[in-house]
């Protein structure tokens, strides 16, 4: 269908939608759907042309423009947006560049602001990138100029409206029963939990699913950037979220604050979607001050990483000896699950490490579970299994659990 016809039926419907009230989506929907009726017949337009102009005129004014059918694809994991005219879309782990682009930057932009403006947020040149959230869950990623070179950036990562729970994972292949039920006693014995994993291994997803473990009788604080945890069954939840500041005054709460304030709320397991910086001090200082069976997840590429790098985090929080980091960290955290997308797109539980203990400048572990590669099939599959490697030694908190 011709732009021109679209541009024309938009100005037809703008004129008769009163900007003095606030209408309902139901009336926009039949001031659109008359107005095409009546122009319909001038342009020639057949039923189902009428029928999707109806759909993108209503996206346009009231949603988030092309942008709304891939929202409502379930199939659709991730969009990326580089500029009005390139799009691209992850659709079953497979990269694809979507035909259809924004009519123009200013439609981008208007959309943009849409987004963030629903999270009390706010983008713009002076504070150019922002995380928000779209209203079924998704996060979203905004980058502007003068950062971005080649137009507004904006990344969408869609999650699944069911959360997936661990019997979900081990369908897709991610682990097996063993280790479903060994991670379910460590959750419900309290063993503190770190989940660790490049971008895209899925470590969200575990996060989740893991946090389904955690008894339902329990008070659960969950503590994001963007609200993305999708615990479901727990009546006693409270979900807390940073803040940016804005040109209005409000100053930034942040990660760091939510964790300190966090502990005055009598939590019984604290979750932390994921810790990028200072903010991991507080997490570790609060699971080593009684606050067991706290779940988290961070970025790395192996679970040796995962504590290099929490190492680099709190020294950017506080200018501690390197020995009394580690010596937090051994004492802190008891498990680390790491998680990693292979070569054919699937995700898995690559290697499960416990935490022994700090002594002789190094933290001790013990690799407990590991995924052995075994080849590949006709389709380029990626073949293996989860091998058993050595039992745990730390069962203070599973005997103390009646476990």
């Amino acid at each position: 269908m011709r732009a021109e016809i679209r541009e024309r039926m938009k100005e037809r419907i703008m004129e008769r939608i009163s900007l003095g009230r606030e209408m309902s989506d139901a009336e926009v929907q039949e001031i659109i759907d008359g107005t095409i009726m009546e122009s319909g017949r001038e342009w020639g337009l057949s039923l189902s042309e009428k029928q999707e102009l109806s759909r993108d005129m209503f996206y346009t004014i009231r949603r988030l423009d092309i942008l709304q059918e891939l929202t409502d694809d379930p199939k659709v994991t991730e969009i990326m947006i580089n500029g009005k005219d390139h799009i691209f879309i992850e659709r079953a782990g497979h990269l694809y560049r979507w035909e259809k682009s924004f009519s123009s930057e200013e439609k981008l932009a208007d959309v943009i602001q849409q987004i963030v403006a629903r999270c009390n947020r706010s983008v713009n040149e002076a504070s150019p990138i922002v995380d928000a959230r779209l209203e079924n869950g998704s996060r979203v990623n905004v980058v502007l100029a003068p950062v971005a070179l080649n137009g507004p950036i904006v990344t969408i990562r869609r999650f699944p409206e069911k959360p997936f729970l661990m019997e979900d994972l081990k369908r897709f292949g991610a682990l097996n029963d063993e280790l479903i039920a060994f991670l379910k006693q460590l959750v419900k014995a309290k063993y503190n939990c770190f989940i660790s994993g490049g971008t895209g291994s899925g470590k969200t997803t575990f996060l989740n699913a893991m946090s389904d473990f955690i008894p339902k009788d329990e008070r659960i604080i969950t503590i994001e950037d963007s609200a993305e945890l999708q615990i479901v069954g727990v009546d006693n939840l409270v979900r807390l979220e940073t803040r940016n500041a804005n040109v209005e005054g409000c100053k930034e709460i942040s990660i760091r604050d939510l964790i300190k304030s966090s502990l005055r709320m009598r939590p019984d397991r604290i979750v932390v979607g994921e810790v990028r910086g200072s903010e991991a001090l507080d997490m570790i200082q609060a699971m080593n001050t009684g606050h067991d069976g706290s779940l988290s997840t961070g970025h790395a590429n192996s679970a040796a990483d995962m504590l290099s790098r929490l190492e680099t985090m709190i020294l950017m929080g506080m200018d501690l000896p390197l020995s009394a980091i580690r010596g937090q960290l051994a004492s802190g955290i008891d498990i680390i699950v790491h998680l990693g997308r292979l070569r054919d797109k699937s995700r898995k539980v690559l290697q499960v490490v416990e935490i022994l203990d700090y002594s002789e400048d190094v933290i001790h572990t013990n690799v407990l579970y590991e995924f052995e590669e075994e080849g590949e099939d006709e389709k380029g599959r990626v073949l293996g299994k989860l091998k058993k490697r050595n039992d745990l030694v730390h069962r203070e908190k599973l005997r103390a659990a009646g476990l």
